[in-house]
This record gives C-alpha cells, structure tokens and sequence, in this order.
C-alpha cells in the first residue's frame, strides 16, 4: 500500500477490518433569480375566490399564497384560491429554509456548533432586503366591511409550527415576526388586507418528524351586528419547504474548486493543468482554491440548492453548501468533524449560500469513508416505466454490514426530489461510487451515457500491444510508488510485467465482474442499455483485501461543460509517439463532443488512492426542472 505524510487517504485499522478514508471518494441555461414573489390584485375588488363586488353582509376570510407558482401573489385570480388547502405538482406555495447569511455577518471562527448555528432564520429579524427576498409572501384579502370588533389570527399546524416563523408587514412597510400564540390582526387590518412573510427556518433533516408541509391557518372572529351575523370562520392554505438538491454532472460547472492542498509541490501542476482545463471549458467562476491543506476537496462538501418560484418562470434560489458527516475528533463534543468542512461556513455561506451540516457521533470510525462525498454522486435525469426523475437520482456506494452515518443518510432521503440508488462499493479500498462511474450528455433515450471502469478492456488493450511486439515499451515512465516508509519506489513496468503481474490481473478480473455488478443495477433502475455504457479501461490491484485502480482511473473525472471532461493523465505505454490509453478515452469521448483535458494527478492523487474528481469539487448550473412540478 502507498501512503504519503499527512495526506494518506486510508489509516490503518488495527485487524484491517476496514479502512478509513479521508479522502474521495443539462445543457440548462440558468433561470435562477433574486427577485421575491410580489403581490397583486386589486385589494377589495374582489370576494372569496374573485366574485364580482362585495355584499357587506358577508365576511371576506381569505388567505392567499402563490398558490399558482407565478411567482406572484394575486388577489383577482382565482387560481391562487382554487384547492389551496391541498399540494400537488399542479398547484400549491412554496417556500424556503432561510438559512443563508445575506449580509454575511455570521463568524469566520468557531467550533463546528457555532459555526452551523449562525443563519439569517437563527433570530426574528429580517436581515436587511436581501434577506427579505427569501421569504415567500401571503396576503389576506381586504374585508372593507369589516367591524371594528373583529380581529384575525394566524396559526400554523403541528409540527410544521416548529420550523416556520411568520412576519406581518407594519404601516411603516417593515416586515415584523408575528407571534401565533400572542399576535392578531386588527379590524383595520382586516379591512386594508395584511401582507405577510414566511420563512423556514431549517432545511428538513428527517421526513418521519417533519414532511415539510404546513398549514397556514387565517381565523377571523366578529360579534354580531344589525348588517352582520356573528363570524367565525378560517381559511387555510397549504404550502411546502423547499426540498435540497444536488446537482447531476450535466448541468455545466459556474466554479470550479480544489484546494492548496498545504503547499505540497506535488499539487501544483494539479493545479495548473486544472486551471487550464477550467478555462479551455470558460467556466465562469474559473478555479477557486481553497486554502485547506486537506487535499481531497470532493470529499468535505457537496454543493446543491433550494428554490421556490419566483417571477416570470424563474426560480428564487439559494445555494447549499453540504458538510460531509466525517469525524475526526469525536470527543469533541462541539468540534468533532473533520477541519475542512468548516469552509462550507467560513468560506461558502454569504448572501442566497447556506451551509448545512448533520452528525451522529455514535456512527462508527471503521465506516468514516463512506461519509466522504465522493460517495453522494446524482444520476442525471430520466424517465422508466411511467416514473419521471427529472433532477436525476442519488448514487451512493453501500457496504454490507457497514453503513454512512445514519443522520445524514436520513436528511438525504428526507429531500425525496432525488431517491437515493444504493450500488455495492464494499470490493473498493477507498468504497466510493466514484471511482467506477461517471455521466456525460449524450443524444441518448435518456440524454446521456454512463462512463464505466471496463478492467477487460484494459487488459486487451495491453495484450493487443505484445501481440504487435511492443511488451517492452514501459508504463508510468518517471514515476514512482510511495512504500508504507513514504520512500519512493519505480513505478514503471513494461506491459510484459504489467500482464504476467497475477495480482494484478486477479484483481483486475474480480473487479470487472463488480462494476459489471454496478451496471445490472443502473440497467435495471435507469433502463439502461449497453449502448448507452462508454468504457473507460484501467487495471486495478489489491490493497489489504481490497480494490485500488492499479493505473489513473480516468473515469474519475471532473465533467467541466458539454465539452470538456478533465481526466487524469493515464502514464500508459507510448506507441508511435502516443499514450494508448490516452488515445482510447479521446476516441471514446470524440462522437459525443467532448474534448479531453488531461491532468496530471499521479503524485498528488493516484499513489494516494483517489485521482481528478477526488481533489476537485464545483458548483453548477441551476437546472430548468423545477422540483414542484415532480409531484414527488
């Protein structure tokens, strides 16, 4: 096994009963926006569901929300009312988990308590207009006939109630939190109509104590009068938080990101080669380098988003920051999780960015790797027998009798936009899905490919080279291994020794027949079929009872745009003034449209167990689907 000081992605564990990793593991143009839903309507034109003029006799007891998803709130159409007490893929209001930092004025330091407990929802105050836009609007419809003994109350139902908190906008035109149990409107009010704001505050963290669904109750209370019989009466409307999702590798990068890796010089030309992979793409954002010295940046965060509908079609986002459930100090009850993470706070929380993190500290340490996530991929969307994923499904790598921590796993399921698919990673050293598979758009039934680790296919390869008399020519020439001394040993081998090498040609086989696994199961979930399965040759090689790509694993790549995937450079043999392997994956890649930047991670990355999409990680495009339309 390969190890490098302070940067080793697997430690050893005594009995070697499993490792512990540190390490890894569309074409939609952007319709995010920052303007909030807006109010509208003639108040007082119209009755309960737009009726024509007011009887004075009647009482108006109507609460509004975006129910058409507009992204406006109207008083005169009666689809804003129509069924507003059910939610469905058709109609129904949304809103958001308003747990960004708009002026970003939340600490740069702290424990990783602290840290997550700093949000724009953590007080009762609207944190400027930008904070103000995050939150979905209401409105009741004016009562003009209202008496002045009438008075309204606002309620929200259990256990929704916990997690949503109400503003009222005031005279004065500033937003104020209402308080349910205390608060009421006014006959004034009632007579003027009262805008209102809500916001959650908290994404869902587990679906069995909280769907994400509130009723939002408006009662009205009168006396009787000489024009008005005694009034007690309720409207309600239902409205829904918006889930969490990731992003699947279709959707173009805006950032890119990887780390200073802790000034080692062996990341360096990593970095420059992705940084002129990132440009030859125009990623917009180009390569941020975050200043960690834990190179393995794919691994302490994922990046997703929350949206609600916002004007004109477009969807009101805010960004999310996921924190990997990694612990490294686990009896540091306050700062238990690894360091790194804490960049989702420090660096990546602002204005409409959020940073989300969820534990258990009694998940055990043997299973630390799989909470790294170069282990949460997301398929890209399709459609199977009548079943519409229009943003793609979770792809996580599962071992039997181990298991990711189990709060996490729960939030992620809680979402319900994405349902996870579970792949067997248990063979792998490292046990993330994605070292075997990877996505790229495609003109497909389903709009891409998958990219698969093909081992055969590598091996053929290299036969095909002896047959032509070529097994002298060498493979990873000028490179080295790093022996458990951390002394660097010859890598290079020619493809005679490559072959006759039983270990590993064994081990190469076994996992042939485990990605073959893997394959059975996305044909099966995804409707996936051989035609649609690009392969990506590279030999793997035992490593304490487990599987280690033996060369680059191409297959785990950055995918930059439509046209640029950044993949690491393979070290094969040299034949006619070419790598082979290089030319295979170009070739593969060609009839798609994609070109093949090539980076060089050997020394920062494969001898150290991961490759290109372990030490790099980004933030993409927000897709056209809108989740709300999923009806899941």
């Amino acid at each position: 096994m390969k190890h490098h000081p302070m940067t080793s992605r697997i430690a050893i564990v005594l009995g070697l009963a499993w490792l512990v990793a540190a390490g890894c593991g569309g074409d939609d143009s952007s319709n995010e926006t920052t303007p909030t839903p807006q109010t509208g309507g003639a108040a007082g034109e119209a009755g309960n569901a737009g009726d024509a003029g007011v009887d004075p006799s009647k009482p108006i007891v109507d609460l509004r929300a975006d129910n058409n998803r507009n992204g406006v709130v109207e008083l005169d159409d009666p689809s804003e009312d129509a069924d507003e007490e059910t939610w469905d893929k058709q109609h129904g209001a949304v809103f958001l988990a308003n747990i960004d930092d708009d002026r970003v004025t939340c600490p740069k330091k702290g424990t990783d308590t602290q840290l997550a407990e700093c949000n724009d929802a953590h007080d009762e105050e609207i944190n400027g207009d930008d904070d103000l836009q995050d939150l979905a609007r209401l409105k009741t419809v004016p009562w003009p006939g209202a008496p002045d003994e009438a008075s309204g109350t606002l309620g929200v139902g259990s256990p929704g109630d916990a997690h949503v908190r109400l503003f009222r906008k005031a005279a004065d035109g500033a937003f104020k939190v209402f308080k349910t149990d205390t608060d009421k409107l006014s006959a004034e009010e009632l007579r003027q109509g009262v805008e209102l704001a809500i916001e959650g505050t908290d994404i869902l963290r587990d679906a069995s104590a909280w769907d994400g669904f509130v009723d939002v109750t408006l009662r009205v209370e009168a006396p009787a009068t000489e024009e008005l019989e005694a009034v007690d009466d309720k409207d309600v409307v239902r409205m829904r938080l918006s889930p969490v999702m990731t992003f699947h590798h279709l959707s173009p990068v805006e950032t890119a990101y990887t780390t200073t890796g802790g000034g080692w010089q062996e990341y360096d030309e990593f970095v420059d080669d992705l940084k002129t992979a990132t440009d030859a793409a125009q990623v917009p954002g180009g390569l941020v380098e975050l200043d960690t010295d834990d190179p393995w940046t794919q691994d302490f965060f994922e990046t997703g988003y929350m949206s609600m509908p916002g004007p004109g079609g477009t969807q009101k986002v805010i960004r999310v920051a996921y924190r990997s459930a990694n612990v490294e100090n686990p009896d540091k009850l306050g700062d238990p999780l690894r360091a790194s993470g804490k960049l989702v706070f420090t660096v990546l929380r602002g204005k409409d960015f959020a940073g989300v993190q969820q534990y258990d500290l009694k998940h055990p340490e043997e299973m630390d790797s799989l909470d790294s996530l170069g282990n949460t991929e997301t398929i890209p969307p399709y459609s199977l027998n009548g079943v519409d994923y229009p943003l793609g499904r979770l792809a996580r790598g599962t071992v039997a009798g181990y298991y990711t921590d189990p709060k996490f796993t729960k939030m992620l399921e809680a979402q319900k936009q994405q349902p996870p698919l579970y792949f067997d990673t248990s063979w792998l050293l490292v046990g993330h899905i994605d070292e075997t598979l990877s996505y790229v758009k495609a003109s497909s039934p389903r709009g891409w490919v998958v990219l698969a680790n093909d081992a055969r296919l590598a091996k053929k390869m290299l036969e095909d080279q002896v047959a032509k008399g070529n097994g002298d020519v060498k493979m990873f020439a000028g490179k080295s291994w790093l022996d458990d001394s951390y002394k660097e040993i010859p890598a290079e081998a020619t493809i005679s020794q490559v072959l006759a090498n039983t270990e590993v040609m064994n081990e190469s086989a076994k996992a042939a027949v485990e990605v073959d696994a893997q394959l059975a199961l996305l044909k099966k979930e995804a409707g996936i079929t051989d035609a649609e399965i690009v392969p990506v040759p590279f030999l793997h090689w035992p490593a304490y009872g487990y599987s280690l790509a033996y060369q680059p694993g191409t297959v785990n790549s950055l995918y930059l745009s439509d046209t640029h995937f950044a993949a690491p450079n393979p070290h094969g043999p040299i034949i006619e003034g070419k790598d082979i392997f290089k030319v295979q994956l170009e070739d593969a890649l060609k009839p798609y449209g994609i070109t093949v930047d090539w980076v060089e991670d050997w020394d920062g990355y494969h001898r150290l167990e991961g490759e290109v999409h372990c030490g790099s990680n980004s933030l993409r495009r927000i897709p056209d689907a809108k989740w709300w339309e999923t009806g899941r």
